[in-house]
């Protein structure tokens, strides 16, 4: 009698291609039964890959740029840590007569109630920058909510005035954030120009080299309250963005009035538009 001697790898191959006819066969038998409005569409990998691909319409997002045409930009400055050049940002600002908003954090309040009053005194618009710093997107609806009133009845104790707008910690958010804070009649606000001034051996050229290239009607500038170079590049950044046409508002003035629409992209349009 002959002997037929089969390899082990032919038993692997063969026990495989015997698993991939069985879940085929699988699939072809029960999906006549399934209720078609009910089932599951089949997918090939293709399919699947693309599908990833499609951007998730029903994110939240922050208002990053508002839609302007009259060359209106924004300069915010946040505030989280020491003070000892937020006196040259305001007496900068006002030598070129402008105002600006500042996203405060809570630990800054406590730290310099006066310089809280007299970023007031002077005009300019106050924004919520939460109590404690936390990662907004890894706490609850319900400390959200505590964090942004907390730190709003220290700054309108200190100020008289409530604020309306919220910058999130780290840039940090997600539905839960954006959708809570709104609820509670705050925009969020992010940025699309970020001077990165935080970083330190960045030089005031490389932070004017990544921001006045990149203006346009609408922007949102982000800069730090204690961010190195900023006693070099502020002035420079103002006077040229100023010869350009530019001309400095608060976030609150840059906002569409009444209802507005933001796209996935940030850009924020008065509704209808």
């Amino acid at each position: 009698m002959k002997v037929i001697v089969v390899s082990k790898r032919t038993w692997i191959a063969l026990l495989i291609a015997l698993a991939l006819l069985a879940i085929v066969l699988i699939v072809v038998f029960t999906s006549g039964e399934e209720n078609p409005e009910t089932a599951a569409p089949t997918m090939t990998v293709v399919d699947a890959y693309e599908l990833n691909a499609i951007p998730v319409t029903s994110r939240l997002v922050p208002v990053y740029r508002v839609s302007r045409d009259d060359k209106a930009i924004a300069l915010t400055i946040d505030a989280a840590w020491s003070a000892d050049k937020t006196q040259f940002i305001l007496d900068t600002l006002d030598r070129y007569g402008i105002k600006a908003t500042f996203f405060l954090c809570g630990v800054w309040v406590h730290a310099y109630p006066e310089m809280v009053k007299e970023i007031a005194s002077r005009g300019h618009e106050i924004g919520n920058h939460s109590l404690t710093h936390p990662h907004m997107n890894r706490i609850s609806a319900e400390e959200i909510r505590k964090e942004l009133s907390t730190l709003d009845d220290e700054i309108e104790s200190l100020t008289g005035q409530r604020t309306k707008l919220f910058r999130a910690p780290f840039g940090e958010y997600n539905d839960t954030v954006v959708s809570t804070v709104r609820d509670m009649g705050y925009e969020v606000v992010q940025w699309n120009l970020d001077t990165v001034d935080w970083k330190e051996g960045r030089s005031a050229d490389t932070i004017l080299n990544a921001v006045l290239p990149k203006l346009t009607d609408g922007s949102i500038i982000l800069s730090h309250n204690n961010g190195y170079e900023i006693e070099t590049y502020l002035p420079k950044l103002i006077e040229q963005a100023q010869s350009q046409g530019y001309r400095f508002v608060t976030i609150s003035e840059l906002l569409p009035e009444g209802d507005r629409t933001v796209d996935n992209n940030g850009l924020c349009k008065p509704a209808g538009k």
